[in-house]
């Protein structure tokens, strides 16, 4: 599920006609100073609240009142240096204090069983809501039709509010449901729905998530990524999107486990570590055996279903764009029904454009295993750091091990230098130069990359007059000689689409010292 900040959450109710504290979003102390003073904070104070996708903000130090602009913009600076699971605050609500003299809890979600919505209605809000089911009612809703009349009324009498007052949460009741069925969202909570003094009621915060399967109906909630994440998407998850939107061959999913600002690993820990898996359940026992070795894992990754060697490639770009790694772990479901040699092309170009110096450890168990661990190993073998293959018959335990060993030879070996620091991929000379022709190829890449115009590859002239006929051999019958040039043997449309067989075509020559052909696969230009 897709989720939204609280700030998010409160435009979308303001714009339906509910009522929420005026506020304002700051993402430095200096606009919190200035949102303080524009809200009246000398007059009745202002709220200052974190902007995380958590319970127990308050509990955190996440939210305080501020009864002036410095007291505002102090409580700012001091929670954007605040993380939550590991993630860092970027933004802080600045919002106006209001009058409570009730608070209630409503709740619009999912009933799995019942295939329908749900509310949930209880007479107490605040915090620990979920240990006072028995204040709780339960009304029962129509997907179309919205919540059950009667048992609305019944569990809004339960309340025991005054009649303009019951009516109105009645009313604000209906209106949150229209409002979640609007936008596909999976859930609605207002935490607490307050009734002031005055007897207005108000939603003094709210949670709300979007369906991801409905994330593409609606581009007005600014949803950057239709998948269930515990923060914001960093730089590198957009990415990683980017990629999987646009080539459907396989899976890849990507994320990080900590913000990766500065590249460190857990205190007390032997280092932090790239994870690459493939297939979910073999990838979380491979995960376990890792972190039962003492690494921190940066990210988890997966790719299976028959990636193609552009999106494995690609994946080990992302995970290689972090800093701080002492190793790099692949390994997932030792029975892969895919094909793993496309995926060994993907890893070994990848490793050899960045000149990869620290030790990596893939297990590429399953169909064609032999192939894979073979291309990989061939192909890797002048990197400046081992990088060794692994398969089905060899346990994610053993080859943890393994990795351990790697990791703590090449660290005693290299001292601070063992980290990895990200860098441009290499390219050979001839790539972007008059003495070369390229082709395009599209390879579902993201666009705006690097290598002169997206995804293309390119021929060296000078090589091609000794080596034609060796590329031409390894090139699965797509490229042919015409008067001394390389020339496509297929159409140009048909061509473009064959970025597996040319990425298999370049890594065949590297491992049979065929020099003249490469392969550039753009990436989204904010890698």
């Amino acid at each position: 599920m897709a989720r939204l900040h609280e700030h998010q959450g409160k435009a979308i109710l303001s714009k339906a006609g509910l009522r929420v504290p005026r506020g304002r979003v700051a993402r430095t102390a200096d606009e919190a100073r200035a949102a303080a003073t524009e809200l009246g904070v000398e007059k009745a104070g202002v709220m200052v609240k974190v902007q995380a996708w958590t319970t127990g903000r308050a509990a955190a130090g996440g939210i305080k009142k501020a009864t002036t602009a410095a007291d505002a913009a102090d409580h700012a600076s001091r929670m954007l240096t605040m993380s939550f699971g590991r993630f860092p605050v970027t933004e802080v609500l600045i919002e106006e204090c209001i009058s409570i003299a009730r608070e209630l809890f409503v709740s619009i979600a999912i009933d799995e069983a019942a295939r329908a919505p749900v509310i949930l209605l209880s007479a107490t809000g605040g915090s620990g809501v979920e240990e006072r089911a028995d204040a709780t009612s339960r009304v029962s809703c129509h997907v179309v039709k919205g919540p059950n009349p009667d048992e609305l009324k019944a569990a809004v009498a339960r309340l025991n509010l005054q009649i303009d007052v019951a009516h109105d949460v009645q009313r604000t009741i209906v209106r949150l449901f229209e409002i979640a069925r609007s936008n596909d969202a999976r859930s609605l909570e207002i935490n607490p729905l307050a009734i002031t003094p005055a007897g207005e009621t108000i939603a003094a915060d709210c949670r709300i998530t979007i369906d991801d399967y409905a994330v593409a109906r609606h581009p007005e909630l600014g949803i950057e990524i239709a998948r269930e994440l515990d923060h914001p998407p960093t730089a590198l998850e957009r990415v990683a999107y980017t990629i999987e939107q646009q080539d459907h061959r396989g899976t890849f999913f990507f994320a990080q486990m900590n913000s990766q600002a500065n590249g460190e690993a857990a205190q007390g820990s032997k280092g932090l570590i790239g994870f690459h898996g493939a297939g979910g359940g073999g990838s979380m026992m491979s995960m376990d055996a890792i972190t039962a070795e003492g690494f921190t894992i940066a990210n988890f990754c997966d790719t299976s279903g028959n990636p193609s060697p552009a999106k494995v490639y690609r994946a080990a770009r992302v995970i290689l764009s972090q800093p701080g790694l002492v190793g790099y772990f692949g390994s997932g479901s030792g029975v892969a029904n895919q094909e793993q040699f496309w995926s060994a092309y993907g890893l070994a170009k990848a490793f050899w454009e960045l000149e990869l110096s620290i030790p990596a450890v893939v297990r590429l168990g399953g169909n064609t295993e032999d192939r894979a661990v073979e291309i990989l190993h061939t192909s890797t073998k002048d990197l400046p750091a081992k990088v060794e293959g692994y398969k089905k018959t060899d346990t994610p335990k053993a080859i943890a091990s393994r990795f351990a060993t790697l990791v703590e030879e090449h660290v005693k070996k290299n001292g601070a230098r063992a980290a990895w620091t990200p860098r441009e991929p290499r390219r050979p000379a001839f790539v972007g130069s008059t003495h070369a022709v390229s082709f395009e190829i599209k390879s579902g890449g993201g666009g705006g990359g690097s290598g002169g115009g997206g995804s293309r590859v390119w021929i060296d002239l000078h090589a091609w007059k000794t080596n034609a006929r060796a590329i031409i051999a390894r090139s699965n019958g797509l490229l042919k000689d015409d008067h001394g040039r390389p020339a496509m043997a297929v159409p140009a449309a048909e061509f473009a689409s064959k970025d597996s067989d040319l990425i298999a075509a370049e890594v065949e020559c590297r491992r049979d010292g065929v020099e003249g052909l490469f392969v550039v696969l753009d990436m989204p230009a904010s890698l």
